[in-house]
């Protein structure tokens, strides 16, 4: 049927009936599916900010806020770096403490250890019968078997005279059972009669002992009531339980220290043949051993005198403690800092919710102005204490140092600190009422 129209010139039915029209039910004839014109674009949907600008602008607000203030941005970012400061000096002083009680025994060498179960700590062992080394020298996989000595004695400062206690070192200097610096280039000269070798890290009050070395050569001094010469140096450094050290071969031990039974020893270390297995070893070694010593590899002895320090003296909790009340301090400077901002510009955060900003955003901007609280008082913070560990360590002859590790703890902490007062210091927000403030 052919297309007809009306006498008004419109399409009637029969244009609806037309050809063209079949399949396509319903549609006008100037439709766009019938034209070929294409159809009009759906609107654009309106879109939120970025994930980028839903932090950058808290971000801004909250800098200018902090900048319109100088005084008080000076303030919490003086409070922020003292903060910092004291957590990073007790953090420091406490590593020193482990990192120099454990020096010692770090150094050595050999892979496993004989130790007696009752010793707590290296300055104060318990002795353990010297054939448990030949005893361990039956297995295949066990190399040498080396009797380490250790003890303190009185020491006389060759200058004045004066007496101090320090750490006296036996072994056998030529079975490679220790790695001090220096030890290899004096180890021949330490097999002569009562020659030992004086640790140049030891403190100040035993003397300028390398210096009178660069003088003299070899010069004779004090130990006990026993004549010694000093006939080199090596480096290995003080700790809380020892100031300074002498290492010595074990035959001048025992000729020094005469009160101690030749059959008995310290520790043993244990250097294994170069394919053997540690763990094997160690397995093996405990079931030929009677119950008393105990077979420890090299990082289960430097975790037993770690151990010590921790849990039997009080020196691990009083520097938690002093980080844990820094951080206290530093809290309630920052949120001393956040409440007055908040509290000054309390009608400002009203119009932003009279204009449709969220209590969300309100709070980004407090938790942003934390975070730059927290980033513009560790920076100096951080940089000071690098000064001040130079200055400690030469002063104590602690091993302090900064350590990308432990600026990565501290800005954490310093961070939570700053966040848990801007978390506190929210509060005032609910007493931003567009009704209530105007």
């Amino acid at each position: 049927m052919s297309a007809t129209m009306d006498k008004g010139g419109r399409f009637g039915p029969a244009a609806l009936r037309s050809p063209d029209a079949i399949g396509t039910p319903g549609l006008l004839p100037w439709a766009p599916e019938r034209t070929g014109e294409a159809p009009p674009a759906a609107p654009a949907v309106p879109r939120g900010p970025g994930m980028l600008s839903a932090l950058l602008l808290p971000a801004r607000l909250a800098w200018r806020q902090l900048r319109a203030e100088r005084a008080r941005l000076f303030s919490a970012m003086a409070g922020v770096m003292f903060a910092a400061v004291l957590v990073f000096m007790q953090l420091g002083f406490r590593s020193a403490l482990f990192d120099s009680a454990t020096r010692l025994l770090a150094a050595m060498e050999a892979e496993l250890f004989l130790l007696n179960p009752l010793t707590t700590v290296s300055f104060r062992p318990e002795p353990i019968p010297r054939v448990r080394a030949h005893q361990a020298l039956a297995l295949p996989e066990v190399a040498q078997a080396v009797p380490v000595y250790m003890t303190q004695a009185t020491w006389r400062n060759p200058e004045d005279g004066s007496r101090r206690m320090i750490q006296m070192i036996g072994f056998d200097v030529e079975a490679g059972a220790m790695r001090f610096e220096g030890l290899d280039a004096i180890a021949p000269a330490l097999r002569r009669v009562d020659a030992v070798g004086f640790d140049t890290r030891s403190r100040p009050e035993f003397g300028d002992v390398a210096r009178l070395f660069a003088e003299r050569g070899p010069f004779e001094v004090q130990v006990g009531n026993r004549m010694v010469e000093v006939v080199g140096l090596v480096t290995i450094g003080p700790s809380f339980g020892a100031d300074g050290n002498l290492v010595m071969s074990e035959v001048n031990f025992r000729r020094m220290v005469r009160e101690r039974q030749a059959t008995n020893t310290d520790l043993v270390a244990i250097r294994l043949q170069p394919d053997a297995d540690v763990a094997t070893a160690q397995r093996r070694l405990r079931e030929i051993m009677p119950p008393d010593v105990m077979v420890l590899t090299h990082a289960e002895l430097v975790a037993h005198e770690r151990r010590y320090w921790e849990t039997a003296t009080p020196i691990g909790f009083i520097f938690g403690f002093g980080s844990v009340m820094g951080l206290i301090v530093g809290m309630v400077i920052v949120y001393q800092i956040l409440f007055s901002d908040i509290a000054n510009h309390l009608r400002e955060y009203a119009t932003l919710k009279a204009i449709g900003y969220s209590n969300f955003y309100l709070a980004r901007v407090v938790m942003a102005a934390a975070l730059i609280l927290a980033v513009i008082g560790f920076l100096p913070g951080a940089a000071l204490c690098v000064w001040l560990y130079d200055v400690v360590a030469d002063a104590t002859f602690l091993p302090l140092a900064m350590t990308f590790e432990r600026a990565a703890v501290v800005f954490a902490l310093i961070f939570g600190m700053c966040a848990a007062a801007g978390l506190l210091a929210m509060r005032k927000l609910r007493d931003a009422s567009p009704a209530d403030m105007f």
